[in-house]
Parts: structure tokens; C-alpha cells; sequence
């Protein structure tokens, strides 16, 4: 049997901030292989290189060093401006912060995106997401009258609803109380599984990490251990 394509590949990836004797090494030869449609949780202390690590798979920072290929995208041959073109449509990114637009409702919020990207059919593709993830009912309403769980489940929809190859998720309960923070999980896995998309979860949260499939553990910008958890039946 064909084994699936690979979303991520990146082999001796590094990021170094500075030069000379002020030069800061943050990620130190990552090498990390994900198959497409797979489950995958970034874990370790604070300063271990997740997010950095995140902001490289995702295209929103360049490595100093290394070969990074994306979704079928060369990322290390890419400028800047390629590397925004490459991210339209391939990523979608959740964050614990939310990052709406305060000035528009959440159906405008979810649009924006694809319109950038050119998609013609913006409009009734958000409508649709934002029925999957319950708010059909709140399409006209700004971000300011919505809760913080209804908030997130807009910028899942937001980044789901272009049906990217992949998804990254950075801390994404983050600001949410503990009931609230499992049901957007829940519908995340559920959406994830419904499109078919990779799922990158960056978390402190063993509990979160073992409803993937994979779980890679960074320490000081390098791999410490790549496994399977016992439990991702729940996932």
C-alpha cells in the first residue's frame, strides 16, 4: 500500500537570530517528516523553539539553514512575497489570541482571507463553515458580541474554510476556560477529520497532545523524542 504524500518535510532546519558573538540559536537542525491528513502535537518548555518552529512550517518566518518543503512548496527557495503567495490557500492558522477584525462581523472575518486569495466564492463558502461550527446563527455579529469560545470557533472556521493542506493550531485554548477550551477542541479534531487537512497542535497540555497521533517533544531548538501516545482513539 502507497504510504500518503508528505505535507511537511524539513531536513537540518535552522533559525539563528543575530550575528557573531550575538548570535542566538533558536531551532538547531530540525529534521521532521508529517504525512498528509496526520495529527501532530509540538510540545516543551517555553524557549524550546515551538512556536518558532510553527512560524517556519507555516511560512510566516524564513529559516537560516536547511531544506523545507510544504505542501508540494519549496519554503527555503521562497522570498518574502512568494512565501505569502504559498501560504494562500495551502495554510490555515489558529491562535490563541483569536486575531479578529474587531470591524467586521464574523462572517466578513471568514470571507477576507479567501477574497484576498481570490476565491470567487467566498461568501457562501463561509456561510457554510460557520454553520459547521454552530454559528450559522451568528454570521452578522461583530467579534465584541461574541464569547470567547464563539470567537475561536470563528477563526477555526476562518482557517479551515479555505480547505488548506494543512492547519496549525498555537495554543488554542489558551484564553479559554477548561470546559469551554475542550469543546473547541473537539470541534477542531472533528472539523480536521471532515477536510482531511494536517493538524499541528501547539500545546502545554498533555491531555491535548494525546488526542493526536504523533507527539514530538523539542528541548533547547532541537527534537528530544518523536512517539505515538497510548490513547488516540479519543482523537
Amino acid at each position: 500500500m502507497t504510504s500518503p504524500p508528505l505535507a511537511i518535510q524539513a531536513s537540518d532546519l535552522t533559525l539563528t537570530f543575530g550575528e557573531g558573538s550575538s548570535a542566538v540559536e533558536i531551532l538547531r537542525g530540525i529534521d521532521l517528516a508529517v504525512q498528509q491528513g496526520q495529527t501532530l502535537a509540538l510540545l516543551g518548555p517555553s524557549g524550546s523553539g515551538k512556536s518558532s518552529l510553527m512560524a517556519l512550517l507555516s511560512g510566516l518566518e524564513r529559516a537560516t539553514s536547511g531544506k523545507l518543503h510544504i505542501a508540494g512548496a519549496d519554503f527555503a527557495a521562497l522570498n518574502e512575497d512568494a512565501l505569502a503567495a504559498a501560504r494562500r490557500g495551502r495554510i490555515g492558522i489558529v491562535l490563541q489570541a483569536f486575531h479578529l477584525l474587531p470591524t467586521m462581523t464574523a462572517l466578513e472575518n471568514v470571507m477576507t482571507p479567501m477574497e484576498l486569495a481570490g476565491m470567487a466564492d467566498a461568501r457562501p463558502r463561509a456561510e457554510a463553515e460557520l454553520v459547521s461550527v454552530g454559528l450559522g446563527h451568528r454570521l452578522n455579529h461583530y467579534p465584541a458580541q461574541l464569547s470567547g469560545g464563539e470567537q475561536q470557533r470563528v477563526a477555526i472556521a476562518r482557517a479551515l474554510a479555505p480547505r488548506p493542506a494543512l492547519v496549525f493550531a498555537d495554543e488554542p485554548t489558551g484564553n479559554l476556560d477548561a470546559a469551554t477550551g475542550a469543546a473547541v477542541m473537539d470541534l477542531l479534531f472533528a472539523r480536521r477529520a471532515e477536510t482531511g487537512a494536517t493538524l499541528v497542535v501547539i500545546t502545554h497540555d498533555p491531555e491535548l497532545a494525546r488526542r493526536c497521533e504523533r507527539v514530538i517533544t523539542l528541548a533547547d531548538g532541537r527534537v528530544a523524542s518523536d512517539t505515538a501516545p497510548f490513547d488516540t482513539a479519543r482523537a
